[in-house]
């Protein structure tokens, strides 16, 4: 996580805001990017009469180390540049040969990798400041569907549909470790960079590995099931968790799901802490679409995240809203695990008006409390604080 921004004292600007209940509920849209993505261009004649999928989207979107810029991937195969101080567009960076998707920063604000929807599954090093690759990363054999920067050095990990995980490091073209899973893995690392994670679906298990030692047994299994979904439909629907994130104390894991739940899990022993329910699941593309029998990743991936400090988790949703929930008094499990202990079923703190189609990526900036969100639009977020001079007030007098 990145470090609190300076003090007042330090620099004549604002002091930082804390993250309270109050302010996470007085997120609105400050400024709303209708032209984010290019329009579906119509089918051609004689082209096949499919069934019109609906405005396109934007797929994924980072921040850089200091807040200072966001950069959106979308479907019409752009990368924008937008500037989180100003709200305004820097810059359109086109990828029609290679496409684009997972666009992370890397510890410089100049350069990304990224992965490839077309010609191959290469991995893409990406200078912004003059719109050139500076390296190839090529091993994949199918589509890449995670990929994440170490937060400590030049390392950067990548988890595809054909059902390995690759180590990398920026400097060097060739991987440095591979590791073959059962099916397609979902990764994220830990805010030290020594542990990663690797979800494999089909078996509802999450690994954990130690960064210096992958290629040894992974150091904790943990089994993601959760027995209040047999109160709904039996046998149960499965988990299909599509991204993972640490908490910043690395004591918990966030495992977003394609389905109508996100859940928490104990890092450190396994166990299931809390189920996050109130929204919609992005395994369709549009509300009226039907739901498969079986599972599937959709649109899924990019729509949840932990705030920097994680006291919140925030999730996008089909019908365009946001999800906000309080996880700062999470039950503390200890002992053997129980997969038949429910976990704390957590309903939102506040469910924001976010965008008219589903909201596929909500992400809080690293240092500055703002938010941005997209789906067929993008929305930066700040929290209204015109009515807040009361409130203020009787903090200060209970402070006192």
């Amino acid at each position: 996580m990145a470090p609190p921004p300076p003090t007042a004292a330090t620099n004549g600007i604002n002091p930082p805001i804390p993250l309270s209940n109050a302010l996470m509920t007085k997120f609105k849209p400050a400024k709303i990017f209708k032209g984010a993505v290019e329009p579906t261009p119509p089918p051609t004649p004689g082209s096949s009469s499919r069934v019109n999928p609906g405005p396109r989207h934007i797929t994924a979107i980072t921040f850089d180390d200091r807040g200072d810029q966001v950069l959106t991937a979308s479907e019409d195969e752009t990368f924008r540049l937008y500037s989180c101080k100003t709200g305004k567009h820097l810059k359109t960076l086109y990828s029609k040969k290679y496409g684009v998707d997972l666009p992370r920063f890397t510890h410089k604000n100049t350069t990304v990798v990224h992965a490839s929807t077309k010609e191959d599954d290469t991995i893409r090093y990406h200078s912004l400041h003059d719109n050139k690759y500076i390296q190839y990363f090529k091993g994949h054999k199918q589509r890449v569907i995670s990929l994440e920067v170490s937060p400590v050095d030049d390392g950067f990990m990548s988890g595809s549909m054909d059902k390995t995980v690759r180590l990398w490091d920026l400097r060097v073209p060739t991987c440095r470790g591979l590791l073959n899973l059962p099916a397609a893995p979902v990764i994220a690392y830990d805010t030290s960079g020594i542990v990663f994670s690797v979800a494999v679906n089909q078996y509802s298990r999450i690994l954990l590995y130690d960064q210096a030692n992958y290629d040894k047994a992974p150091f904790l299994t943990i089994t993601l099931e959760d027995p209040t979904l047999a109160l709904i439909s039996y046998p149960p629907r499965p988990i299909y968790m599509t991204s993972l994130a640490f908490s910043s104390n690395g004591k918990y894991i966030l495992a977003g799901c394609s389905g109508d739940a996100h859940y928490i899990v104990d890092a450190f022993e396994g166990h299931l802490i809390a189920k996050l329910e109130g929204r919609i699941g992005l395994e369709r593309r549009r509300m009226d679409a039907p739901q498969s029998i079986d599972p599937v990743r959709g649109n899924s991936g990019e729509e949840v995240s932990w705030t920097p400090d994680s006291k919140f988790v925030m999730s996008g949703s089909l019908d365009g809203r946001i999800a906000v929930w309080d996880v700062q008094n999470l039950p503390s499990r200890t002992g053997q695990v129980d997969l038949k202990v429910a976990p704390l079923r957590l309903q939102p703190l506040a469910s924001l008006d976010g965008h008219p189609g589903p909201s596929r990526c909500v992400r809080f900036n690293p240092r500055l409390a703002m938010m941005v969100t997209a789906g067929a639009e993008l929305a930066f977020w700040l929290p209204d604080q015109t009515a807040d001079s009361e409130e203020m007030a009787k903090e200060l007098l209970r402070k006192k």
